[in-house]
C-alpha cells in the first residue's frame, strides 16, 4: 500500500502569504522551457495506488504545452496556445479545439507561469529550509475540488531550486502525484514540437469554432 505522508512542518516564521506568492513566482518566472520526464501517481483516499503513469512533458513559454502519457495507456495532449490536439492512439483518433487557458490543469497553468490570480483564489504559504521550498496552496473557495496544492522545489547540485513534485490533494481524499526527473530547464525548444499533424488514416474531430 502507498500513503502519501505529508513532510513534517518547519520551525520558525512563516512568510505573508503575498511573500510566498513573490517567492513562488519568482521561482516558475525564470523559466522559459522545461522538459522532464514525469511519475504520475493516483492514490486512493485508504492510501492503495489505483494507477501509475509515465508522461514525456514539454513547455515553451508563451503557450506550448505538451504532455504525452507512454504507459499504460498512449495518449498525447498538446498546444501552441491557441490550437489544443488530444491524440489517443488506441481510438485511432484526435480531438481538435480551440484552447483556452482557463480550462487548463491549475499545474499546467503554474507551470506556464499563471501565477497573476493565485492570491484571490488560494492562501498560499510557504515552508522554506536552506535546500527546500515547499508551497502550500489551499483554495479558499468552499466548492473547490481540491483540498490542498503542493509543490515542492529541492536544492540539485548546480545549487539551484529544481521542482521536484507537485500534489494535489481532493477533498474526498484521492491525491494525484507528479514527480519531475531528468529536468531540464531553458533549453531551445522548436515550436513544431507543440503542433501535431495526423497520422495518416485516424479519425479527426474537429471542433474549433464550435462555442
Amino acid at each position: 500500500m502507498l500513503v502519501l505522508v505529508p513532510p513534517p512542518q518547519f520551525a520558525g516564521a512563516e512568510p505573508e502569504p503575498r511573500d510566498a506568492i513573490a517567492e513562488l513566482d519568482s521561482l516558475l518566472g525564470g523559466i522559459s522551457s522545461l522538459s522532464a520526464d514525469v511519475t504520475q501517481m493516483i492514490v486512493e483516499s485508504g492510501g492503495g495506488l489505483l494507477e501509475e503513469s509515465a508522461i514525456r512533458m514539454r513547455l515553451r513559454k508563451p503557450g506550448g504545452f505538451y504532455w504525452e502519457t507512454l504507459e499504460p495507456f498512449p495518449e498525447l495532449i498538446v498546444t501552441d496556445g491557441r490550437t489544443l490536439w488530444n491524440y489517443q492512439p488506441d481510438l485511432e483518433q484526435v480531438v481538435i479545439e480551440d484552447w483556452d487557458s482557463g480550462r487548463a490543469e491549475l499545474a499546467a497553468q503554474l507551470l506556464s507561469g499563471e501565477t497573476a490570480g493565485l492570491a484571490g483564489e488560494y492562501r498560499v504559504d510557504l515552508a522554506a529550509v536552506a535546500e527546500l521550498r515547499r508551497f502550500e496552496l489551499t483554495p479558499l473557495a468552499p466548492d473547490s475540488p481540491h483540498a490542498l496544492i503542493v509543490i515542492e522545489f529541492v536544492e540539485d547540485a548546480m545549487e539551484e531550486m529544481r521542482l521536484d513534485h507537485i500534489r494535489l490533494e481532493n477533498r474526498n481524499g484521492q491525491q494525484t502525484l507528479w514527480r519531475f526527473a531528468n529536468l531540464r530547464r531553458n533549453e531551445s525548444l522548436a515550436l513544431e514540437l507543440f503542433r501535431f499533424e495526423p497520422p495518416p488514416g485516424i479519425e479527426i474531430v474537429d471542433s474549433r469554432g464550435a462555442n
